[in-house]
Order: structure tokens, then sequence, then C-alpha cells
């Protein structure tokens, strides 16, 4: 047994996590055409209780329906309907059923909402998403009503989450979303007390956060999910990262998920982005280590003294076990691996020196076009087609319990394009025959 691992985590809430893994946020796209948890999205949540994480933070669950992350999100938008309410129940039972947290992640999409969902999104500003291909359209610039009903909306979602069940709730702070797009002064150009400085510019989430723990209570899980930076030029820094976390600490959240990068620079993924800011380059101990944002988190912690989560990039026992020690994180996030082993956790917990790398193993170009891949755009778009291969494998677990190592990243890509165009049409007509 790893007893590093298995060392229980007391929050400033007084709540404890079981174990020092996480199970990190990824996006699930199994919601009914209504948002709602559906038995697919229940399974691959009881499959993952089972899995030995001591927390479940699930997928983006979306605070307007209008402002969708992707297709099939699940959508706590307004006053949800009695099936809602006992489907978030029935989801939160199943993500619990081996006594472990599941805390849901809670987000807005802002901009990064896709055309197919919403053509005229609402945004800090209108600044239209740097992203070839039109999948976008170009943001309408929020009112301070707009601002308002969106603070009121993640009130509600956490109100909502915790009374069905949820043992915790995130705010999606990171990741070029909503509150990550007024964050940055990329996205963000307003001129009144939601623009200009980095205190107006973290209004938002910081009103968010405060009125989430007035509506909540002292004992109930509120954690963060912030970028340590969006590594574009111009954008939120590491400087900034780290005054906004000593806010988030004296508005007394109970931990910090450390991440970083936006669709236009997502770093998270290993991707290669649109542009790539020169001085904010990761370390060359960053780049040696197998987590990305590790030295990130160590530098926070010599400001705030709340617990951090690192995701992204762990495989080796021995790297997390560094991280833990060295005080650089007090959770380790895991995302990828439990595509396939949902019992990664647990695996680290019994002992085991190295977590699977599927990645190395896919071949995304026929080795005929390898000479592609030094082609900037084809390795971005490579990397996004990987990303689709680990989505196809929550549908695999959703439906039957286990993942399916025969699909290829081709049959995976058109997979999730079929799903999430057959998910739109029928929200489409949902919303058509209820007007």
């Amino acid at each position: 047994m790893n007893k590093q691992f298995s060392e229980p985590l007391e929050l400033p809430c007084g709540a404890v996590l079981s174990n020092r893994i996480a199970k990190a946020a990824m996006t699930e796209g199994l919601a009914t055409v209504r948002g709602e948890p559906s038995a697919e999205l229940k399974r691959l949540y009881q499959t993952w209780s089972a899995g030995g994480a001591g927390l479940l933070l699930t997928g983006n669950v979306l605070v307007d329906g209008d402002h969708l992350e992707r297709p099939g999100n699940v959508i706590i938008d307004r006053e949800p309907r009695p099936e809602m309410l006992a489907a978030l129940r029935g989801f939160s039972a199943a993500a619990t059923t081996s006594g472990n947290h599941v805390w849901a992640q809670i987000s807005h999409a802002g901009r990064q909402t896709q055309k197919a969902v919403n053509a005229q999104p609402k945004a800090p500003s209108a600044v239209k998403l740097g992203l070839p291909g039109g999948q976008f359209g170009q943001p309408v610039e929020m009112t301070e009503d707009d601002i308002t009903d969106v603070i009121e909306a993640f009130v509600r979602c956490a109100r909502i989450l915790k009374d069905t069940g949820f043992t915790g709730v995130q705010v999606h702070a990171a990741h070029g979303y909503l509150i990550s797009q007024f964050l940055s002064p990329r996205s963000n150009q307003r001129v009144d007390h939601y623009g200009g400085s980095l205190e107006n510019r973290a209004r938002l989430l910081l009103t968010i956060v405060r009125r989430i723990r007035q509506e909540v209570g002292p004992n109930f899980p509120v954690a963060v999910k912030l970028n340590s930076a969006d590594f574009q030029k111009g954008g939120f820094d590491f400087k900034d990262s780290l005054k906004v976390a000593s806010w988030l600490q004296e508005a007394t959240i109970d931990l910090i998920e450390i991440s970083g990068g936006t669709y236009e620079q997502p770093k998270l993924l290993g991707i290669e982005g649109i542009e790539e800011e020169e001085s904010q380059h990761l370390s060359p101990s960053t780049l040696m280590r197998e987590a990305y944002f590790v030295d990130f988190a160590l530098a926070m912690q010599e400001h705030i003294d709340i617990p951090l989560m690192v995701t992204g990039g762990f495989r080796q026992a021995s790297a997390m076990n560094q991280a833990l020690e060295s005080g650089a994180a007090d959770l380790i996030g895991i995302g990828r691996p439990m595509c396939l082993d949902t019992d990664a956790p647990q695996q680290l917990l019994d002992g085991l020196a190295e977590l699977q790398r599927y990645e190395s193993k896919m071949q995304l170009l026929p080795k005929w076009a390898d000479f592609l891949s030094r082609v900037s755009l084809i390795r971005t778009i490579g990397g996004f087609a990987l990303q689709y291969w680990y989505y196809a494998q929550l549908i695999a677990i959703g439906s039957s319990g286990k993942a399916d190592r025969s699909l290829s990243v081709f049959s995976s890509v058109k997979i999730l394009l079929k799903h999430e165009r057959n998910w739109l049409k029928a929200r489409r007509r949902l919303i058509e025959n209820e007007k």
C-alpha cells in the first residue's frame, strides 16, 4: 500500500477526502437532450466510484443551456424539472457508491460555445475566439444585468447540486470558459468595474465564490479550477494567478486546482496552440517532469495555505510522490488513464509503479503520411483527434461498463461527431416543440 497516496486530506471546511488521488474533470457528453444525467452517465461514474479515488470531479455541469461546452453537457438551467432533480440524485448516488466524494464542476462556456449551439454567445467583450474553421461565432458583450444573471445561475446551480447529494462543487475559472474570459485582458476589454484592473477582472469569480459560500454554508467543499497562465501574449499570467489565488483564500474556498491554457492555447491537452507567449514558456524543470503544472503549484504554495490539486501528465507513482513530498500538491488529479483503466487509483494505492501510456501507442496518421506530423496545424488536429478517442472510451464505459481498446482514432472521431450531431438535432426539435 502506498502510504502517501492513502493519506486522508482534510479540507479547510472540515470535509475529509479518504486519499490523495482524484479523478480529474473530463467532459463526458452523456446527458439527455434535456441536459439530465443519463443512465450511461450514472454507469460511468458508478464504475469510477469503484476505482479507488477519494474524489471524483465531474465534467462541466452548465449553468446556461445556451452556452454549452459541448453537446451532451449536464445543464442546470433556471428552475429544474422534478425529473432533473431525480436524475441528479441518481447521478450523485451512483458516483458515491464506494463512499468517495463527488464534486460537480460548474461552468459557463461564454465565447467558447460552438456556433451550432449558439451563433452569438455572451462574453465579457465582443472579442471573437481566434481559431480557424468557423466553429465559433461572434460573441455579444454582456450587460451588467447579464452578469448578475450569471452570478445567480452559478449560485442556484451550487445549491441544487448540494440538495441533490453532491458532496462539493468546483467553479470552473480556467481553460478559456466564461470566468477565465473575464480574468484575461485579451478577452475582457470592458471599461466598467468588471474590466481593466485585475481586481475588476476577478470580480465575477470572487462574487460567485462568495455568494456560493453564503448559499451552501461553511461545511460544504467549494473549489476553483484556476489557470496558472493562459500561455498567450497579453493574457492572464502567473503573477495574476498568484494574486487571484490569495483573494480566493480570503473567500474561504477549500481547494484550488492548478491548470492552464484556453482553446486558443490548449496547453493542458499537450496540443500546440495558435499563438504562444514566449515569456510564459514552462521552466526546464517543468518540461522534464511529468506533471505540467507542478512548478506553478510549488510557487503558489509559498503564497497560500489552502490545498492545491495538480492534474496533467502524471503516470509514474514516483513523480506523484515527489509532488506530494515537495508540497507542490496536496491532491493528484488523474484524467486520461481513467478513460481505460477505471481502477487506476486503486492500482496506485496497491503499489503500481506506472500507469499505462496509451497515447504513445496510437497511430494518428498512416505511416506513409508521417511526414505531415511536422506541420503545426496537422499536429494540432491530431491532438484533438486523440482527445476524441478518449471521449469515445467514456461512451463505451457508460454503455457497457468497459472501455473499448480496439477503437481506432478515426472511428472515434466518427462516433463522436455522429453522437454530437444527433444530440444537437434532438435538442433543437425539443426546443421547437416546447415553444
